[in-house]
This record gives structure tokens, C-alpha cells and sequence, in this order.
């Protein structure tokens, strides 16, 4: 199993500290999540049905000309692999690990990707864009070009918008063109969730935006019923909540930058980060993380990089925890 951010399990285990007695900055799922209401009733008995607008919502919502619901995100990453002849996949060195784990998983050859390799000999490019964790955000044109170079030879360019959410006009699906306004072209295909942004990762929500044809083909794969009733219902209400989504991308964004302040005061000034994360690259990397997880703050740590990331704090006594558990590290040292 990968590490992952938001599993207090490795933490609790180190530490001795109880489970409730942590602040959990090791994911970057928004801490101000969309306020659930109640469930109706009737949404517990019935199996989920397939025309009760969440396709819609969803292709509203993101830009999809049409979309398939999936069991998050991660559900659709672990079923692409299986749909493509052994293939050579070419993916960030630094990024979401789940991505290369399943194409290697099955059988495909992963390969590292930088900006400016040759395509010629690559069957699948894997983006997140945003890039997590390093906030990196690849220009539109770029995105487009490598479509194009790859659908030439019968590629795919997979894009995984995870972190997309605060930052729309960003999103590959804003700027299509008018070839691809009615259906994406063959070889593109986009990922969305209601996880990071809506705060409701355990509702295991996801998207995929892709050809028709290829849309027909995984959802064959997937089966029926892949999203339970409940969380088709609840992704429908978040996804309709305009207002509530306006508020949120400028409350993120506010706070990223408050956060990117407090770090930057604290001598470690992060080199990236979108609007639910920074992301910091130091020396003292695994000894700020020692420092920070005795004060009960748990954050992400990337022993290759020497990097680290922080999610957002959820309200203001966490602030002031933060605050106080990096002012009290001393540089150099690595000591309280």
C-alpha cells in the first residue's frame, strides 16, 4: 500500500499520540467542507439510478461535454490501465503515486516525464494539473500540443484536475475548442472529484471526461451501481450549490496565501502550492516533521524530495497551534 496523506495510522504509531488529538495537515481535502443535509430516507432503499441528473450536474459543473460518474478518482485510475495494450507510460517523477502504481500494476511500462520530451515513443502521458504536491500548474497550450502529438499515434493524455476546483479557469475544460465542445476527441481524458474542493472524500465521488466511445467502454468495465444513492444524491446538491462554491474559491484562496505567509515568516518559505496545500522544499524537511508531529501536528513528508506539505488549518485555534508549533523549531538544529 502507498502512503498517503490523511491516514493518522503511521503518525499515532510514532508518537503515542491518540487519534483525537491530532491536527491533521497531511491532506490537502478542504477543511471547510460543503454542509451536508439530510439524507432523504427513500435514498437508502432503492438502487442508485442512472437518470437522476448527476451526469448532468457534474458535466454543468465542470465544463464535461459528457462524463461518467465513478467511484472517486481512484477508480477510474486503477481501471484506464486495463483498457490499453501493454503501453509505455510516461508520468511526473513527483507527483500523486497512485498513478503510477497502477499502470504498473498492470504490466505497463512507466517511464518519467519532464516538459519538452519526445513523444514519439510514448503511449500515455499522465498530468495532474495542478500537480500535487508541488502546486505546479502546466499552461493550456502545452496540454493541447501533447494531445494532439499523442492522439496521432493513437496515445491518450490523461489529465488529473484533482485540485482544480479553486482555480477553474485553469482547467483544460475552459478553454475547448469548438471541435470538442460537443464531445472530447479521442485519446483526452480529464479527472474530476468531489474530494479536495466539496471536502467529501468519504463520499468516494469521481468523474471522467473522455470520447463517448471510450466513456462506453469503462463504464461496461465498471459495472452498475459503482456510487451508492446516498452520495449520488449528496454530489447532485453540492454540485448545484453555485453560491456556496463562489464563496469557497475565494475563502481558499485567502487562506492558502495566509498559510504561505506563516510558513514564509518561519523561514520556510514554500516553493509552491495551490489553494489547498503549500508546498515547501528544505534540508531540515524530516526534522520539522519530527518537531511538528510532538506538538500534534501532522504533516506530509516526501523523504526524496526533502519536501513537505501543508494542507490548510480549519479554524483559528488551529492557526495559532501551527503558528506556535513552528515558531518554537530552531533552525539548524532541528530541535524544540
Amino acid at each position: 500500500m502507498l502512503e498517503h496523506g490523511g491516514d493518522l495510522t503511521l503518525a499515532i504509531q510514532r508518537f503515542g499520540r491518540p487519534a483525537g488529538r491530532w491536527l491533521d495537515l497531511s491532506t490537502g481535502i478542504n477543511p471547510h467542507a460543503w454542509p451536508v443535509p439530510p439524507v432523504p430516507e427513500e435514498q437508502w432503499h432503492a438502487l442508485p439510478g442512472a437518470d437522476d441528473g448527476l451526469k448532468s450536474a457534474a458535466c454543468q459543473h465542470f465544463g464535461f461535454p459528457q462524463g461518467l460518474p465513478v467511484a472517486g478518482t481512484q477508480a477510474a485510475l486503477q481501471m484506464l490501465p486495463t483498457l490499453r495494450p501493454r503501453s509505455r507510460v510516461a508520468i511526473q517523477p513527483l507527483t500523486y503515486a497512485e498513478h503510477a502504481a497502477c499502470w504498473t500494476r498492470q504490466g505497463h511500462e512507466v517511464v518519467p516525464w519532464s516538459a519538452g520530451q519526445d513523444l514519439s515513443s510514448i503511449d500515455v502521458l499522465v498530468v495532474v494539473n495542478p500537480n500535487n504536491p508541488t502546486g505546479e500548474v502546466t499552461p493550456l497550450h502545452k496540454l493541447w500540443a501533447w494531445h494532439a502529438e499523442l492522439a496521432a499515434h493513437g496515445g491518450w493524455l490523461i489529465v488529473d484536475e484533482a485540485f482544480m476546483d479553486a482555480t477553474p479557469t485553469d482547467s483544460l475544460l475552459s478553454t475547448l475548442p469548438g471541435f470538442a465542445r460537443k464531445e472530447l476527441p479521442p485519446g483526452l481524458i480529464v479527472l474530476r472529484g468531489l474530494g479536495k474542493f466539496f471536502g467529501l472524500a468519504g463520499a468516494r465521488v469521481g468523474f471522467v471526461g473522455a470520447s463517448p466511445s471510450l466513456l462506453e467502454v469503462l463504464e461496461d468495465a465498471l459495472g452498475p451501481w459503482t456510487i451508492s444513492g446516498p452520495s449520488r444524491w449528496l454530489a447532485i446538491q453540492a454540485l448545484r450549490d453555485v453560491s456556496w462554491q463562489e464563496s469557497m474559491r475565494h475563502k481558499l484562496i485567502r487562506e492558502s496565501e495566509r498559510l504561505r505567509e506563516l510558513l514564509t515568516r518561519s523561514q520556510f518559505p514554500p516553493q509552491g502550492g495551490t489553494a489547498l496545500f503549500q508546498w515547501v522544499m528544505a534540508s531540515q524537511a524530516q526534522p520539522l516533521q519530527d518537531h511538528l508531529a510532538h506538538q500534534g501536528i501532522w504533516v506530509r513528508h516526501f523523504p526524496k524530495n526533502y519536501g513537505l506539505r501543508f494542507g490548510l488549518p480549519g479554524n483559528e485555534l488551529a492557526w495559532q497551534h501551527l503558528a506556535k508549533g513552528l515558531s518554537s523549531f530552531k533552525h539548524g538544529t532541528g530541535m524544540s
